[in-house]
Order: structure tokens, then C-alpha cells, then sequence
């Protein structure tokens, strides 16, 4: 369940591979090896033996085969994570909780757990003290039962938490514009959908915490299909290619053939020389947009207007409009240089005088995309020198995991039940902690 919309998501949502996360084929071997002991301890009616080094009274009745924990999950991304995957990970607890019989036949016990959680969109804070972390998931219950999902449970939290505060970074310095989520050539296509919902958190959060109200950008189905929305794109490089590098011929086509409620945008570095590819473009919708314009057609209208130009430049490129020992690539110049192309090009052309505030406000009304290495210090750079684009294709970057980045989630059993009572048992170093935004789960409903 989201914060924004009070939807829990469904567990046909995952596909989850519910047998395999029962027979620990995702777990981590050492989680497989818990468990088969455990299980054996059980099977001998074993109790504790140990020496008891935190001399707690009654530990020799313990029968710690079916010792019962309380686990908390949380992560240490400072100063702050928008946490994302939480639903998931109350899917795999409702559908793999318990064990499988002497026949092999599976035995849940889900419904002997306790479970407390945050909603996805709720933001932690770590301040570097590992005994002073937020917990997004509190678990109660017979360790045996739920031991082999420890490994993916803090994989889905972790790779989801990231890329949400990796969106949130960048459209936080993006200020209200635009930012279209294009990271998913980068990796297999089984993530698509949960780093899409990872992206939708992070602007609806964004649209929580400033009031500004941001239009989700996906570049494919699947990154939208959890919060039900659709992708959207336009043309890549390689239609241009196929139009032996005539990008306003390949426009031309595109705006016959694609329905008006895409947009058109020009992708307007394939040649290296984007004023040309503006202005001839530019001046070709205007023949036909004017003649719609005079004959009142307003879906004609909207089908030769030319509602963008993307720069893509490669960062090892100078375009030919730029002078000699200018920035490579998509720099703040080379925007500057699009606008007043764009602005301009009207001026240019033989127009009567009735329609020269329409082919003036045709020519400004068509927006700046950029994309191309755009990170958050790229983005932040660009608004702090007022460059004029209006919206940011990022990609990779959503997905970057490194020290400053990482999402790392961790699971510590921080107590154990002894005689109806709940003992603190953590290690060293760590400590039972909470979270004002956790909520009790109940299973039954996911």
C-alpha cells in the first residue's frame, strides 16, 4: 500500500515464483542451512545446551527448533530513502511462510505471524548510528518458518528503495519539470514494472512534500503497470537512419502516421547540426499547420504542431552551431542555441501579417527535452544556470549503486520469546528500534 492512494498492490502483481521462494531456490545457502537445522532440532524435542553468555533465566527449557524471533528490517541510506517494495515483501510472507511436510506437501503458517510495516512512499532517516535506524518491516514468529526469505525480501526493498530516492533526488533539483524515466535498455527486462512504480513513488512523493504535480513519463508498458498508467515515447535514431538521415522527412512521416495525442518531438542532433534540423522542420509543419489554422481543423492542428526538439548530442561531439573550444555534448550553450533557433525561425518566413502572432507563438511553444548523461549534479547544474529546457530524459543514473547510492536493507532478529515474554537478543552493536509509521499487517487481506 502506497501513502498516496491507499492501494495495496497484489500479489499477482509480482509474478513471485511462490515454490521457489519456498524451497529457498532465491535464498542464500547459509538461510537454507538455518533452516534445516532448526528443523532437525526440532525433530530431536532439542532445548538449549549452550552456555548462555547473556545469562538469560529459564534458556535450558528453550526449544530452539521452534524458537520464535521478532526481525526487523531497515536500511542505512543517509540522510534519507523513500522506501518502495514493501508490498512485495508482505506477498512473499503471506504465500511462503511455513514448511513442507514428510509427504512434500506445504504447510503454511502465515497466519501465526506478527507483522508491522511502513507503506510504500514513507521516507526513513539514518543519521550514521547503526543502533538509531528507522524499521520498515518488524516480523514475529517461528524462525524456521520464514528464514529462507530474509535474502529476497531485502533484495526487492533494496533495489526499489534506491531507485525511488534516486528518482527523488533528481526531479528535486529539477524544479517542477519534467523528468522521463528512460532506464529501461539497462537492465533485464523482468524489473521494468517495479522500477516504473519505484519512479511513480518518487513523484508522487515529490507531489506530497512541494505541491507540484508531475505527470509520470515511462518509456514502456511494463514500467506502468502497476500503478496503471501506459508508456509513451516518440522515435529513436534509428527511424531517422532509415530516412537516410532526413529528420524532418522522418517528422513528416511520423506526424501522418502516429495518432495526435503523441507528441512530436524532433530528435534533433542525428546530423550534428540541430539549427538546420529545427528550422527545417519547423518550416515544414508550418505549411501544414497554417493551412489547418485557416480551415478551423483543430486535430489537424495538433497533428503539424511540432511539440518539442530532444538533444541528445553524444558527449564526444561539438555541434557544428557551436564555436570552436565550446563544451562537447549537451551543454547549457548548446540549449541556449536551440531556443533562439526555435523562437527565431518564424521570422525567417514570408507570412502575412494577420498570421505572424500565429507563427510566432507556433514556433515558441515548442518545448526543450535533454537527455544524454543527465544525472542529478548535471540537472542541478543546468537549473542553477537558468538553462531553457523544459523537461529531462534520464536513464542509467536512476539506476546508479554506489556508496553514496546504495539501498542496502538489512534483517537482524534483535529478540527472541522466551516464556510468553520477548527478550532483547541483538548483537552488539545494534538494538531493537521502531518507526512511528509502522501499521499492523494483517495477512489475510494481501
Amino acid at each position: 500500500m502506497s501513502i498516496f492512494d491507499k492501494k495495496r498492490l497484489k500479489t499477482e502483481n509480482f509474478g513471485l515464483h511462490i515454490d521457489g521462494l519456498r524451497r529457498g531456490y532465491y535464498a542464500d545457502k547459509y538461510f537454507a542451512n538455518i533452516t534445516r537445522i532448526l528443523e532437525a532440532l526440532n525433530a530431536e524435542d532439542y532445548t538449549y545446551a549452550g552456555q548462555n553468555p547473556r545469562n538469560i533465566t529459564g534458556a535450558n527449557e528453550l526449544p530452539i527448533g521452534d524458537i520464535e524471533v521478532e526481525a526487523q528490517i531497515f536500511n542505512r541510506r543517509s540522510p534519507m530513502a523513500l522506501i518502495a517494495g514493501v508490498d512485495n515483501a508482505l506477498a512473499q510472507l503471506r504465500h511462503a511462510t511455513g514448511y513442507f511436510n514428510e509427504q512434500d506437501e506445504w504447510v503454511e503458517t502465515w497466519q501465526d505471524l506478527e507483522i508491522d510495516a511502513v507503506q510504500d512512499g514513507v521516507v526513513t532517516y539514518y543519521d550514521g548510528d547503526p543502533e538509531n535506524v528507522l524499521t520498515v518491516i518488524e516480523v514475529r514468529g517461528r524462525y524456521r518458518d520464514f528464514a529462507l526469505l530474509e535474502t529476497t525480501i531485502l533484495g526487492v526493498l533494496s533495489r526499489a528503495s534506491r531507485i525511488a530516492t534516486n528518482v527523488y533526488e533528481v526531479v528535486e533539483v529539477a524544479n517542477g519539470k519534467s523528468v522521463l524515466f528512460f532506464p529501461a535498455r539497462f537492465d533485464v527486462p523482468e524489473v521494468q514494472a517495479m522500477d516504473g512504480y519505484a519512479y511513480w513513488l518518487a513523484l508522487r512523493r515529490y507531489h506530497q512534500d512541494t505541491g507540484k504535480d508531475l505527470t509520470p513519463l515511462v518509456s514502456t508498458d511494463a514500467q506502468a503497470a502497476w500503478w496503471g498508467g501506459k508508456g509513451g515515447g516518440t522515435l529513436p535514431h534509428a527511424m531517422i537512419a532509415c530516412f537516410l538521415a532526413d529528420s524532418t522527412e522522418t517528422m513528416i512521416q511520423f506526424a501522418r502516421h502516429i495518432p495526435i495525442e503523441t507528441p512530436r518531438i524532433l530528435l534533433a542532433d542525428f546530423n550534428n547540426n540541430i539549427v538546420t534540423s529545427i528550422r527545417h522542420t519547423l518550416v515544414t509543419y508550418w505549411e501544414q499547420y497554417q493551412q489547418a489554422y485557416k480551415n478551423n481543423d483543430a486535430d489537424a492542428m495538433k497533428r503539424w504542431t511540432l511539440n518539442g526538439v530532444r538533444l541528445d548530442t553524444s558527449g564526444k561531439l561539438r555541434d557544428v552551431s557551436q564555436p570552436d573550444g565550446a563544451e562537447r555534448g549537451v551543454s547549457p550553450q548548446l540549449v541556449f542555441t536551440a531556443r533562439e533557433a526555435i523562437n527565431t525561425t518564424w521570422e525567417g518566413w514570408d507570412v502575412a501579417s494577420d498570421m505572424q502572432d500565429v507563427a510566432r507563438d507556433f514556433c515558441r511553444n515548442t518545448q526543450i527535452v535533454v537527455s544524454g548523461g543527465f544525472n542529478r549534479e548535471k540537472v542541478a547544474r543546468f537549473e542553477r544556470e537558468g538553462v531553457p529546457v523544459d523537461s529531462y530524459g534520464v536513464g542509467s543514473t536512476f539506476l546508479t549503486n554506489d556508496k553514496r547510492t546504495n539501498s542496502d536493507f538489512t534483517m537482524d532478529v534483535v529478540r527472541v520469546k522466551m516464556n510468553d515474554e520477548w527478550v532483547n537478543m541483538p548483537k552488539v552493536g545494534r538494538r531493537p528500534c521502531d518507526n512511528p509509521d509502522l501499521e499492523r499487517i494483517n495477512l489475510s487481506e494481501i
